[in-house]
């Protein structure tokens, strides 16, 4: 089984939204006066960082064969308990 291309993805958008995040935490302000007062950096950050976190699991869940448990294997097999 090859790379999982949600690894590259989550990872690529994980440090993007670490970024914005720490950006909009110490910037100034003043930056945020056109848009209302509303820190748009901050809030992305935690967007970008939900997404890329959900496609870090779902990569992992994949190629480790994480499933929850209870459930049968898809090769056949008894159900996990």
């Amino acid at each position: 089984m090859g790379l999982d291309i949600r690894l590259p993805i989550g990872m690529l958008f994980t440090i993007f939204g670490i970024m914005l995040i720490f950006f909009g935490v110490f910037s100034r302000p003043a930056l945020y006066a056109q848009s209302l007062g509303i820190n748009i950096n901050l809030g992305w950050g935690v967007v970008l960082l939900v997404f890329g976190a959900v496609m870090l699991y779902l990569g992992a869940r994949a190629m480790f064969g994480l499933r929850p448990v209870g459930t049968a294997d898809p090769r056949g097999g008894e159900p996990r308990h």
